[in-house]
């Protein structure tokens, strides 16, 4: 099902913020589905053009000039089709709206806000307001950490050892950004995870119980929310299983259509996991320069061959 949000909710989120007014309350139960909002402006002069009437419309100060210059026939056409489906109208500026237009959207059920920002920079902040609000979103349940600057979401099964790895690369410098629940969210830069309240960046370790990392490790150890550009499998060392041994055969995840990096780490006593991980980061960060080490290796020890 797609997302949505209503008006009320854009209305008491960013209502101190944005230091909105609500100059019509019909219709606050209008559903917002898309990120991208729309200027209206060009739809003056031509009413029975493409018009995207799913989107915020945003009335600037072209908009209002404009429209007070056309004649009261062609205003009653635009009004019929612009208050058709609109989710609500955001007047910029601070700028005194027409009567008639406040009365053709209380009578068509179309809210109509108003802020005293300059539009250009409304627009810009509320495009980021819906990108969040709207994006897909999944929780995962896993340890994601910042390595090195390397967005690290560390799965497996439980027990395998994801929170114990976690509090390692921690106690050697590194940034959690949420442990056991990962809320993932698709944005147009890629994945982003964040920490889910009331969770908070708690780690819970077996035979210790939960463990502040914030008030532990200091506010310098936890991040609110980071990209994700590499996932770590944690599984159970099988003894027959073969193992990748050069690193030719790049494999990928897709978490909500989106394929991530993906490096499967097999766990067994002794073995360094977090020194493992930082490393992994480290390497994707030589292959995002174009440095691929085993393809590298396997080039020379080609070259040796045929020599």
């Amino acid at each position: 099902m797609k997302k949505f949000i209503t008006v009320e909710e854009l209305y008491e989120d960013k209502k101190q913020l944005y230091s909105l007014e609500l100059l019509v309350e019909a219709g606050l139960s209008n559903r917002i589905t898309s990120a991208d909002v729309n200027r209206p402006g060009f739809m003056f002069s031509r009413p029975e053009g493409y018009f995207p009437e799913n989107r915020i419309q945003i009335f600037g100060k072209f908009e209002l000039l404009t429209l007070a210059k056309l004649s009261s026939a062609r205003r009653k056409i635009i009004y019929g089709r612009l208050l058709r489906r609109v989710p609500c109208l955001i007047i910029t500026r601070g700028q005194k709206v027409p009567e008639e237009l406040l009365l053709k959207a209380n009578q068509n059920q179309t809210p109509v806000l108003r802020t005293q920002m300059r539009t250009l920079r409304f627009i810009s902040e509320i495009i980021l307001y819906l990108e969040d609000k709207l994006s897909p979103s999944m929780q995962v349940h896993g340890s994601l950490l910042s390595v090195y600057g390397v967005g690290v979401l560390i799965m497996g099964k439980s027990g395998v050892g994801k929170s114990e790895c976690a509090l390692d690369l921690i106690k050697r410098g590194h940034n959690l950004v949420a442990d056991d629940i990962v809320e993932i969210k698709a944005t147009y830069t890629g994945l982003t995870g964040q920490v889910v309240d009331p969770i908070g960046h708690n780690i819970e370790i077996r035979g210790l119980g939960i463990i502040n990392i914030k008030e532990l490790f200091g506010v310098r150890s936890v991040m609110s929310s980071s990209r994700i550009e590499l996932v770590v499998l944690l599984e159970e060392w099988q003894k027959n299983k073969e193992y990748e041994r050069l690193g030719l055969d790049e494999k990928t995840c897709s978490l909500l259509d989106i394929k991530i990096p993906q490096v499967s780490i097999p766990v067994r006593p002794g073995r360094n996991l977090a020194i493992i991980i930082e490393v992994a980061a480290m390497n994707h960060r030589l292959k995002q320069t174009g440095f691929h080490s085993a393809r590298e290796f396997d080039r020379i020890t080609a070259e040796r061959l045929l020599r």
